[in-house]
C-alpha cells in the first residue's frame, strides 16, 4: 500500500473508539453485565458472578482493568470499544487479502456502521469481544490455510484463550481450526499435534484455575447443568416442535438484518449466482459460520441474545463488502447517485442504532438509564433498609441484578425460585454480593417492596400477574415522584416463595466476607444461607 492508505487501518480504528466511547453505556446495562460486575469483585459461578460458564478470561481482564478504573462498568465498555478496534482491523486485513482495496474499505463500513456491532462496542458484554476473537482467529486460520504452518500454534493458543472469553466459541470455532489443521497439506503431523496441545494446555492454564476459585469440578458442573435445565434445553430441536426451529431461524434471520441494515441490499445478485466465488474461500467461510447457524436455528437463539449473531459479523462484513464493491465498480449509475446511495444507506444504520425502538439502540440505552437512575434515587426516600425487603425479577432490564447492585444496602430477593441441584432455592444480593437462600429472613423486615420493571406492557402485564398471588386488599402502591412501588406485609411473602421456608430470627444481612464469623449459628447473618454455594473465603 502507499503511504497514504498504509493509515488507513489506523484511521478506522481510531474511528472506532471514538464512536463506541462516545455513546458508551454509563450503568450496567443488562442482567449479564452486573453479573460480570459481580464477578470482578468475587468470581463464584456458582451463585452466578457471573452466571456459568463462568467466562473466566473474560472477567479477569475486566478485573485488570478495573484496578485502573475503579468503575466495573467502565473496564467491561473499555474492552468492548478495544475489541471493536481490533474487529475493524483484522476486517479490513482480511478483505484487502481476499478481494482488493474496495472490498476492504466497504467490508469496515459495513462493520462500522453495523447497529448491533456499534451497541456491542458500548456495553458492559462479552459480544463484541467474542467478535474479535472470531475474526482473529478466522484470519489467523486463513493464513495458516495459505502455507504458514508455524501459526498451527498460535491458532491453538487464541482459540483455547477465546474458549476462555466465551466457552461457547470453542463449540462455534474449533471446527474452522481443525478443518484448517487438516486441509493445510505445509501441516507436518509433528506441527497439527503441537497445535492441539498448545489448545490443551492453553485450556488447563485457565480452566484449572477457573474450577479451583468456583469449588471445585462437581460445583461447577453442578451450576451449569442447572443454568442449561431452566434456559436453554426447553426447546432445543430434540424436545420442541419443528415450528420452534422455524422461529428460530426467522430471527436469526431478522437479527441479520438489524445487525448489518441496508448493507443486506446487495445480497440478491449472489444468491441469484452472479457474483464469482473462489471455492476455497467459499467453502474456508461455510466452515467458520455453519456451526453457529445451526446451533441458533436448532438449540437456543433469543432476541435478547441477538449478540450471539456477532461471532459470524467478520466473514459476513468481508462477504457484503466485496459484492458492495463489485457493484460500485460495474453500476453504470453516475459516481454521484452512487455516492449518494451509499451515504443514504449508511444513514439508516445510523438512524436504527440511535432512535429504533429495540434494546440495543442508543434511545434505549438512555431510557432505560434515567429510569434506573430514577429508581434507586426514589426507593429510598419510601423505605429504609432496616425494615424493608426488596422483591425483584428474573429481568434483563430493571431485575434483580440491578436492584442488588445499586441498592446495595438493601437485602434483594429474587422472585422467582429456582429449582437448582440441591433443591428450590432462592437467589439474594446484599452488599453487592450473591447467595443461595434455602430460607427467607422474614423477621427482621416488617414489609416488602417490588422492584418496578420497565413500563412495556409485557412488564405491567406479568406485574399484575405476580400481584395475584397476593390478596388486593393488603397491598398498598405508593407513588415517589415518577415512579410506583407496590408495598405489602413481610408475612405474605411466603405466597410468593413457597419452598422458602421462615427463618425464625435473623438479626443483620452482610456478605459472608468475614472469616471470624461461625457460620453454623442461628444467630449468624448468614443462616439459612445453602452452604454449599455461600463459602467462607
Amino acid at each position: 500500500m502507499t503511504w497514504p492508505r498504509s493509515w488507513e487501518p489506523l484511521l478506522l480504528a481510531s474511528a472506532v473508539a471514538i464512536s463506541r466511547l462516545a455513546f458508551r453505556t454509563r450503568e450496567l446495562y443488562d442482567l449479564d453485565s452486573v453479573n460480570f460486575a459481580l464477578g470482578i469483585a468475587r468470581f463464584d459461578p456458582q451463585v452466578h458472578q457471573p452466571h456459568p460458564p463462568g467466562y473466566f478470561l473474560y472477567v479477569e481482564m475486566g478485573r485488570l482493568l478495573n484496578f485502573f478504573t475503579h468503575d466495573a462498568n467502565l473496564a467491561l465498555v473499555i474492552l468492548s470499544a478495544a475489541a471493536s478496534c481490533g474487529t475493524i482491523l483484522l476486517i479490513y486485513y482480511l478483505a484487502l487479502e481476499w478481494f482488493d482495496l474496495g472490498a476492504a474499505r466497504f467490508a469496515s463500513a459495513v462493520f462500522f456502521f453495523s447497529p448491533l456491532g456499534w451497541f456491542h462496542g458500548t456495553v458492559a458484554l462479552t459480544y463484541g469481544v467474542e467478535a474479535f476473537l472470531s475474526a482473529l482467529v478466522g484470519y489467523l486460520c486463513w493464513r495458516m490455510a495459505c502455507g504458514r504452518p508455524r501459526l498451527a500454534i498460535v491458532v491453538g493458543i487464541v482459540l483455547g484463550i477465546s474458549a476462555g472469553i466465551r466457552p461457547s466459541s470453542l463449540m462455534f470455532l474449533g471446527p474452522l481450526y481443525l478443518y484448517s489443521l487438516y486441509s493445510t497439506r505445509e501441516l507436518t503431523l509433528w506441527r497439527r499435534v503441537a497445535g492441539v496441545l498448545a489448545f490443551s494446555l492453553t485450556l488447563a492454564a485457565w480452566g484449572l484455575p477457573m474450577l479451583y476459585m468456583s469449588g471445585g469440578f462437581y460445583a461447577y458442573w453442578g451450576a451449569l447443568t442447572s443454568l442449561w435445565r431452566v434456559v436453554p434445553s426447553k426447546e432445543t430441536v430434540f424436545n420442541s416442535s419443528p415450528a420452534t426451529s422455524i422461529a428460530r431461524a426467522c430471527f436469526v434471520v431478522f437479527v441479520a438484518i438489524l445487525t448489518f441494515g441496508t448493507a443486506l441490499f446487495v445480497l440478491p445478485r449472489p444468491l441469484l449466482g452472479n457474483a464469482d466465488v473462489d471455492p476455497k474461500k467459499r467453502n474456508f467461510t461455510v466452515v467458520w459460520v455453519a456451526p453457529a447457524i445451526c446451533f441458533f436455528t436448532l438449540v437456543f437463539f433469543k432476541f435478547i441474545n441477538s449478540g450471539y449473531l456477532l461471532l459470524l459479523i467478520a466473514p459476513a462484513s468481508v462477504w457484503l463488502g466485496h459484492w458492495i464493491s463489485t457493484w460500485y465498480k460495474v453500476s453504470r449509475w453516475r459516481t454521484s447517485a452512487k455516492v449518494a446511495l451509499v451515504g443514504a444507506c449508511l444513514s439508516v444504520n445510523v438512524l436504527v442504532y440511535l432512535q429504533s425502538p429495540f434494546y440495543f439502540s442508543y434511545r434505549s440505552v438512555r431510557r432505560f438509564e434515567r429510569r434506573l437512575d430514577a429508581v434507586r434515587s426514589a426507593l429510598p426516600q419510601m423505605c429504609l433498609p432496616d425494615d424493608t425487603l426488596v422483591v425483584a425479577f428474573d429481568s434483563h432490564f430493571l431485575g434483580y441484578r440491578h436492584a442488588g447492585y445499586y441498592l446495595p444496602d438493601y437485602l434483594v430477593v429474587q422472585y422467582p425460585e429456582v429449582t437448582l441441584n440441591q433443591g428450590p432455592r432462592s437467589f439474594a444480593m446484599h452488599g453487592r454480593d450473591t447467595f443461595l437462600l434455602e430460607r427467607l429472613p422474614l423477621s427482621k423486615y416488617r414489609r416488602f417492596v417490588l422492584f418496578p420493571l420497565p413500563g412495556e406492557k409485557a412488564d405491567q402485564s406479568y406485574l399484575a400477574t405476580v400481584k395475584t398471588l397476593l390478596p388486593n386488599t393488603e397491598l398498598e402502591t405508593i407513588r415517589v415522584g415518577d415512579q410506583e412501588f407496590v408495598v405489602g406485609s413481610i408475612a405474605l411473602l411466603p405466597r410468593l416463595f413457597p419452598h422458602t421456608p421462615k427463618l425464625a430470627s435473623l438479626r443483620v444481612y452482610p456478605s459472608m466476607h468475614s472469616p471470624s464469623h461461625d457460620v453454623n449459628s442461628r444467630e449468624h447473618p448468614a443462616a439459612g444461607m445453602d452452604r454449599n454455594t455461600s463459602k467462607l473465603p
